[in-house]
């Protein structure tokens, strides 16, 4: 994906004493066209807006804290793109038709950034640059490069090495991207592409009239509450006594609770409703958990179906199954295993754990005893005398 840069603003900001409490920033120097491919930044940033461009984001991310998320700009009902400030600000740069306007702008976004809080210092650069064999539009990029600590440089063979100021390092970049391309050529006006690998929410903070859709887990977590209402009301409908109370607040504390245990409630139909009605929007959904000290994940769709969970002897078991086995490196002895019939296997659940089966291992650890005494008093007949 080739890149043709239009205008590129170069800022630094300095964040001096506690939490950054001092902050400024200085502009350096705006390009143009002719000024950037002779400049030492088109080798900085040489790769950088395609790897912008290609890094993939969910709009429902895996998690709260994921680095790359789609924001999209917040409009009341019945108003336009135009009534979003943070979207005129970068709208204003992408149009900008002059150095000295782009310059104007960029000044602008800056002044905002450092509104934001936990600001630290290092580089900001604003960027207009269009990827020319996919769209004629630009895309406009904001990128926050930090500064790296105990950077030298060597000099001559007399001092031989120098101090560096200020270094910043093209390594772990923060941006911003607009609009958000899913596809290329595909542009989405009222999305942009924030990555931010820091717990600092820098650019979150920055956009404020900009709205992120919740992280998978929540959301998974709000539907299972609202199913769960659904039953109540099913349940005990007009019912207002104790009963109703007390199962209520044992589903409280079972959704407030991050280490939950099996309830024990629902039949496995109802349970395979529930899930068919979540995957049914979000097919990528999984289930995890662990069992004893095994942890397991998988597609929520294959529950009922090639994920099982039972009870047997007393036991929780769960059954996954599939048409082969793959493994993983190291290599261990399981992978030599002739798989025996699930009968049999389920003979042996719960037996480790029934007094029948404790029985069964002291007898079966007398009698190795026994057997490694017989064998050691062998060994010592037959041994030479001296």
């Amino acid at each position: 994906m080739d890149f043709i840069v239009h205008y590129v603003s170069f800022f630094v900001i300095q964040a001096e004493g506690e939490d950054g409490a001092s902050k400024s920033f200085k502009h350096f120097q705006t390009l143009d066209r002719d000024d950037y491919p002779e400049s030492a930044l088109q080798s900085f940033l040489d790769g950088e807006f395609q790897r912008i461009c290609k890094r993939k984001a969910e709009r429902h991310p895996p998690s709260e804290n994921a680095p790359t998320k789609i924001g999209r700009f917040v409009a009341e009902p019945g108003y336009e793109l135009a009534s979003n400030a943070n979207y005129n600000l970068l709208q204003r740069l992408r149009e900008s038709e002059s150095k000295e306007a782009f310059h104007g702008f960029a000044d602008e976004l800056v002044r905002l950034y450092m509104e934001a809080a936990a600001v630290r210092g290092g580089a900001l650069i604003v960027v207009k640059a269009t990827p020319n064999r996919h769209t004629d539009e630009p895309l406009l990029f904001i990128l926050k490069c930090d500064f790296e600590q105990k950077i030298a440089r060597i000099t001559d063979e007399k001092q031989l090495i120098a101090h560096v100021e200020m270094a910043i390092s093209a390594r772990n970049i923060k941006s911003i991207q607009y609009p958000h391309m899913p596809e290329d050529g595909m542009l989405e006006p009222w999305e942009l592409k924030i990555h931010q690998a820091s717990h600092a929410r820098y650019f979150e903070d920055f956009l404020r009239f900009v709205r992120y859709e919740k992280a998978m887990p929540e959301l998974m977590s709000e539907q299972m509450i609202t199913m769960v209402h659904e039953y109540m009301e099913d349940k005990w409908q007009d019912y207002a006594g104790e009963e109703r109370e007390r199962e209520a607040g044992q589903f409280e504390a079972w959704a407030a609770s991050e280490k939950r245990e099996l309830m024990e409630r629902w039949p496995q139909e109802q349970v395979a409703a529930a899930a068919e009605r979540l995957v049914e929007h979000r097919p990528n959904l999984s289930v995890a958990f662990k069992l004893g000290g095994v942890s397991v994940k998988g597609p929520l769709a294959e529950f009922g179906r090639s994920i099982h969970f039972a009870r047997h002897n007393g036991r929780y078991v769960a059954l996954i199954e599939g048409d082969s086995f793959l493994f993983d490196q190291p290599m261990s002895p399981v992978e030599l295993l002739q798989a025996p019939e699930l009968t049999d296997v389920i003979e042996r659940i719960g037996a480790a754990s029934s007094p029948e089966g404790d029985a069964a291992a002291d007898r079966a650890s007398d009698e190795a005893e026994a057997s490694g005494r017989l064998s050691g008093e062998r060994e010592e007949d037959d041994s030479t005398p001296w």
